[in-house]
């Protein structure tokens, strides 16, 4: 199957202002986005790919700078979500670093960057965003939304917020809202940030500097939970970086230590801290069941008019496999049509990223049912 051509970044201004959940306002901003395939003349067969928490809107092909897009190995020309049958859309989010508008671009009201001053964001002005742009794509109903992890949590968000404006959902490892252990291991990776000396109170920007360290240390946090158990004692053991021990408790001793410092560092040359901060929060936000009295088959009551697709993942502690029963409970409650798909893989919560015949199975079966249905 072979990967898209290279891909062009696309821009579009909004100057409505868009409400906020917190009740303030986002004006006058952009939104970047990629799209995929063609739109067809019943404008049907569009289908919106919501990014986790450190990707974007460039889902696949290559980019510009030739960089593979993140979702590569599921979207493209004969692939499970196959671009020759449907015009697929990805969508960076506002408060992202990687062109929407977000905390690097100068606030008007005080002609610098926004910094920690950026409003805070929630999965469902993301929606809300993501709407506008799919209306000025002239697009009156998806064929589905589809994301992982966050991105997931928002393409549930879209049944609940825009139930006629889509087809079908498909949420990959997710979960209706995060556990007390997840949202303390966020609260955890924050506080290396804001710690940071060279955090500034959010306004390093104007300093010439990075908080680089804090990045580095949120990021081998995030890591690690990524991770299955099992997986990362396959891949690394108790391997040695060296032939013999340094006894030295500063200095790398074993191979998961490298691992963890190569990744942290990548990632603190190209991630905003602001927008690090802003996307755990609306990770912890989420929860649609909280205005419904924690009852989360009352809040999926508006979604009756969609139908859904819940995969998990075996060994992904961080969104469990009984998170997704969750959803699926309350969908059954409603008596609202859902397919589920609980995959043995030994990737932890990883592995909606990676390569599995049985995982790529299912997600093609589903996007054959959409076509399908489309074509009567």
């Amino acid at each position: 199957m072979a990967t898209l051509a290279q891909v062009t970044s696309q821009r579009m201004h909004f100057s409505a202002p868009l409400a906020l959940k917190s009740g303030a306002t986002l004006a006058d901003y952009r939104l970047a986005y990629e799209t995929y395939g063609s739109l067809n003349e019943r404008r049907d067969n569009a289908v919106l790919v919501c990014h986790a928490l450190n990707a974007s809107h460039h889902v696949a092909g290559l980019d510009e700078q030739g960089r593979l897009g993140w979702w590569d190995n599921l979207v493209g020309p004969g692939k499970p979500l196959d671009t020759d049958r449907f015009f697929v859309i990805g969508v960076n989010n506002p408060g992202s670093c990687f062109g929407s508008t977000g905390p690097m671009d100068p606030n008007p009201a005080r002609g610098r960057a926004w910094g920690a001053d950026f409003p805070v964001q929630t999965v469902e002005d993301w929606v809300d965003a993501q709407a506008r742009l799919i209306d000025a794509l002239g697009i009156e109903r998806l064929a589905a939304v589809v994301g992982g992890s966050l991105g997931g949590m928002q393409a549930l968000a879209w049944t609940l917020r825009h139930p006629r404006r889509l087809r079908h959902c498909i949420a990959v490892a997710t979960a209706p809202n995060l556990s007390a252990q997840n949202i303390a291991f966020n609260e955890v990776a924050r506080r290396a940030i804001v710690t940071d000396p060279d955090f500034h109170g959010g306004h390093f920007y104007a300093h010439g500097v990075v908080p680089k360290r804090g990045l580095r240390v949120a990021r081998m946090i995030g890591h690690i939970t990524y991770l299955a158990g099992d997986a990362m004692e396959s891949k690394f053991g108790r391997e040695l970086r060296a032939a013999e021990l340094a006894y030295s408790t500063q200095d790398i001793e074993f191979q998961i230590e490298s691992y963890l410092r190569h990744q942290g560092d990548k990632f603190s040359e190209y991630f905003d801290a602001n927008t690090y901060l802003l996307i755990t929060r609306a990770l912890d936000y989420f929860d649609p069941a909280r205005e419904h009295g924690g009852d989360l088959a009352r809040a999926f009551a508006a979604a009756r008019e969609n139908r859904f697709l819940l995969v998990s993942f075996s060994t992904d502690w961080r969104f469990s496999p009984a998170r997704s029963r969750e959803i699926v409970k309350a969908l059954v409650d409603n008596r609202i049509g859902v397919s589920y798909a609980e995959i043995d893989a030994p990737h932890g919560h990883d592995a909606f990223l990676l390569d599995d015949a049985r995982y790529h199975g299912v997600m093609r079966a589903y996007f054959d049912r959409i076509a399908s249905e489309a074509a009567r």
